[in-house]
């Protein structure tokens, strides 16, 4: 076979997987079918997450827990934050944060807490206080000192999206399995961190406040992150759940706390003002982990 031909093969095997890349899309009359699976695929499917294996208490002989950082500006980590402009592709292709958001709004998910604890648990209502932000202009401060009411043209609202987000941050537990004999990671909360609301009022502050937007018990998102589909840029015919991405690890991630005897104090409280010792020190976090399963075998 000549160069040619196998250069042609090749394109024609990528168009092909970039065509079945949505959903009944070979299969559609209409483009309104376009990502709408039918009855008969949907029982076919049969497409649920895949249930976590029962841990007994007894068989787990060390574990240890720890909070990451996922930097969304890095590459690996870009399937998390795409797509954040939706205008122009179809309704099964969103970001991560847009996924959590719709699920939280429409009541699929229901665990929503203020911090990695889990202990206070947030509502919708609490939630809008963090995610939109409304600024009455100066004809509206005019307008309600004169009639004591506000025209809902002179209230601007800013709302955060997808392309706010710098980064997330999950907690998780390593716990070595004795009756697997491994070393296995068990994914418990996710949360997307951006600046608050008010800076998209006021962008000339320059003001660095991210905070943390929400805690998501991740046991309780599974179902839809599953059914939610992140870009495969190694098979756009194969595209991966986000519940598949993150209990893989298919991420970068850095500690930056883990559970101690000082209260779980973070990284940054014992080495302050210095990023490279604060990441050398992540890394020694992680080896110790590593060497854990490796010292399993080593008589």
């Amino acid at each position: 076979m000549s160069f040619k031909n196998v250069v042609l093969c090749v394109l024609g095997v990528l168009v092909s997987a970039s065509a079945a890349a949505q959903i009944n899309i070979l299969n559609a009359k209409t483009p309104d079918e376009i990502g709408v699976k039918t009855e008969e695929q949907i029982a076919y499917d049969n497409d649920n997450p895949l249930p976590y294996g029962y841990v007994d208490e007894r068989d787990v002989l060390w574990s240890k827990t720890t909070w990451e950082i996922i930097d969304l500006d890095e590459r690996v980590n870009f399937p998390l934050y795409y797509p954040i402009d939706t205008n122009n592709i179809g309704a099964e292709r969103r970001s991560l944060y847009d996924v959590l958001v719709r699920g939280v709004k429409d009541g699929t998910i229901d665990h929503v807490y203020a911090d990695s604890y889990f202990t206070e648990k947030r509502t919708l209502k609490d939630l809008e206080a963090s995610l939109v932000y409304s600024d009455t202009t100066d004809i509206g401060i005019e307008q309600y000192n004169a009639e004591g009411k506000v025209d809902p043209e002179y209230i601007r609202k800013f709302t955060l999206d997808a392309g706010d987000v710098e980064e997330y941050r999950i907690r998780g537990v390593w716990y070595l399995d004795k009756r697997q004999g491994e070393l296995r990671y068990r994914l418990l909360g996710i949360c997307p961190v951006a600046n608050e609301a008010r800076s998209k009022a006021f962008p000339d502050d320059g003001v660095d406040a991210k905070v943390e937007l929400f805690w998501v018990w991740f046991p309780d998102a599974r179902p839809v992150l599953h059914k939610a589909k992140a870009f495969n840029r190694k098979n756009t015919a194969q595209p991966i759940s986000f519940d598949h991405l993150l209990n893989a690890r298919r991420f970068n991630a850095v500690i930056y706390k883990e559970d101690n005897v000082y209260g779980d104090r973070g990284v940054a409280d014992y080495i302050s003002d210095n990023a490279l010792m604060q990441l050398l020190e992540s890394d020694r976090i992680k080896e110790q982990i590593r060497n854990i399963e490796i010292d399993l075998w080593n008589y």
